[in-house]
């Protein structure tokens, strides 16, 4: 009797602790910020920032009101307007709305000179550095696989090094940022947002950030599949694991927006 009460206990011990590990688990739904201004008139928009335009808010709604089913333990955002908007707009739908966290290091990429120049220019430049004639040459390589996003965002710190043409006479400050910078920062900040909600016993987390911060993460996390901008609230599925791994489950889903028109 005393060796089956043994074997009980040791089963109801185990099946606890596997319980934990399992409720342990984080999911991360990584959303980029809805259409701004500098989106709409093609402008370079990495650390400066612009407003959310009334398409932008729309669809930061409808995100919202398609996520609403799903049970939020925590929200995260960059501390750029523009990603916050979306946040806030996006728990507007929710019967109980949480508090809005932000991370610097959610932040987009950096692009020093080049904020609120034309994207053509700072690509057309980034095109020069890596041996093609034009930003379109460099785009089709790039929606063909052939170039990915870490040597797109170097090339773009290397041109503005040297100062770009639109704005001749004006030095770079170095604040233009590297492929690694924008990668490890952006690892290492979810890993701390997703360790934090695993001792909150795990769940689902919102983070709102940014479409090439999150292409660069996700080339870090091993993934280069991707070859085309993010959309606008947009939806990209991480799953934390209680290994400390990263599973990729979705990028770039826009089912959810789809569910709250």
């Amino acid at each position: 009797m005393k060796r089956i009460f043994k074997a009980l206990l040791i089963l109801i011990v185990v099946g606890a602790v596997a319980g934990e590990a399992f409720a342990a688990d984080v999911t991360l739904y990584v959303t980029r910020h809805g259409k701004t201004m500098f989106n709409t008139v093609h402008r370079a928009q990495g650390w400066a920032d612009t407003p959310l335009t009334p398409a932008g808010v729309e669809v930061a709604q409808k995100l919202g009101r398609g996520l609403k089913t799903i049970p939020f333990i925590a929200v995260w955002s960059s501390d750029a307007g523009r990603a916050r908007e979306t946040a806030q707009l996006v728990m507007q739908a929710w019967k109980a709305p949480l508090p809005l966290n932000e991370r610097r290091e959610l932040r987009e990429v950096g692009f020093g000179l080049y904020e609120g120049d034309l994207n053509n220019n700072m690509l057309n430049d980034a095109a020069h550095e890596l041996g093609f004639a034009s930003d379109t040459a460099l785009m089709e390589a790039y929606g063909k696989g052939k170039v990915h996003v870490d040597r797109i965002i170097d090339a773009i710190r290397q041109a503005e090094a040297s100062g770009t043409p639109a704005l001749r006479g004006i030095k770079s400050a170095g604040m233009a940022e590297s492929y690694q910078q924008v990668a490890k920062r952006m690892v290492d900040s979810l890993t701390e947002i997703a360790q934090q909600a695993r001792q909150q016993g795990g769940g689902n987390v919102l983070v709102v950030t940014h479409g090439l911060a999150i292409t660069a993460l996700l080339q870090a996390l091993g993934d280069t599949s991707l070859n085309q901008t993010l959309d606008n609230a947009s939806v990209t599925r991480l799953r934390y694991t209680d290994s400390g791994e990263f599973v990729i489950e979705s990028i770039n889903d826009m089912s959810y927006v789809a569910r709250g028109l």
